[in-house]
């Protein structure tokens, strides 16, 4: 008997070790090689995995080049270094214009500046408040405070100044939108990285309205196109813009601004 149950043991241990080198074998023999190209380019893109070109990390966006065409100039992390470093891995040239854009929250109303209408209890993000009534404060355009933007950054990029509004460190931006994607209010948009200046304001509503639950918000007074014309001051929908392509001083609209909507970024941080 017991040496029946060696004999089984033997048995399928051989078989066993057979079948592994068999299938190490046919690994070698059956292995798809790994277009080199893709490898070198998996080592010079950001390794983020932002999904900010489209596809599942740097890893798929690598491969998409390689296998698909896709386009080079899709890596918002690594702009335009990085783009001319796939053109040459990939043989071509690679061109790429303008600047690089970045993240900023176009608000700087907090609990202290804007109304409220309600006290929220609920779960601490930003779309679960907005899903409530459009969310707790009674302008709303403005930025809601929770900070789901927070969560999905993935460079830690955004968090909360001592006044009591989110900030974006434009230096740790890597451009990937993913903070855009989860605003329910839309408060957060792309501007020139070198840009100085910004309209910290998103509402849309008249003057009059604005006053009533926001001291910081823009009211729509031109005071901005009229103290700094070639600044780049627009007024739509009762909301100033700047278009940034101006290259005239600012400094006066700041100063003029009866809302102080508009800000320095640099002394806004």
């Amino acid at each position: 008997m017991i040496s029946r149950v060696i004999y089984a043991f033997l048995s399928v241990g051989i078989l066993g070790g057979l079948l592994g080198l068999a299938l190490a074998y046919a690994s070698k023999i059956f292995a798809v090689k790994k277009d080199k190209r893709i490898t070198d380019l998996e080592e010079i893109l950001p390794g983020a995995n932002c999904g900010a070109c489209g596809y599942p990390g740097c890893s798929g966006y690598a491969e998409a080049i390689v296998n698909e065409g896709a386009e080079m100039t899709l890596c918002a992390p690594g702009g335009a270094d990085v783009a001319s470093k796939v053109g040459e891995i990939m043989g071509v040239t690679v061109e790429v214009s303008g600047e690089k854009m970045v993240a900023q929250i176009h608000c700087h109303g907090t609990r202290d500046t804007s109304k409220v209408k309600y006290d929220y209890k609920g779960i601490n993000d930003c779309n679960a408040m907005h899903s409530s009534f459009g969310g707790d404060k009674s302008c709303p355009y403005g930025c809601l405070g929770l900070g789901s933007c927070i969560k999905v950054c993935p460079v830690d990029a955004i968090s909360k100044t001592d006044a009591g509004y989110l900030n974006i460190d434009k230096d740790k931006c890597i451009a990937c939108g993913k903070c855009i994607n989860v605003c329910p209010t839309g408060v957060i948009k792309m501007i020139p990285y070198s840009a100085k200046t910004i309209v910290a304001c998103n509402s849309k509503d008249k003057g009059g309205i604005v006053r009533k639950y926001c001291s910081v918000g823009c009211i729509g007074c031109k005071m901005c196109e009229k103290k700094s014309p070639d600044g780049g001051f627009k007024v739509e929908n009762f909301l100033a813009y700047i278009d940034y392509s101006a290259e005239g001083s600012r400094t006066e609209a700041i100063e003029a601004c009866p809302a102080k909507c508009i800000k320095n970024l640099d002394e806004a941080q």
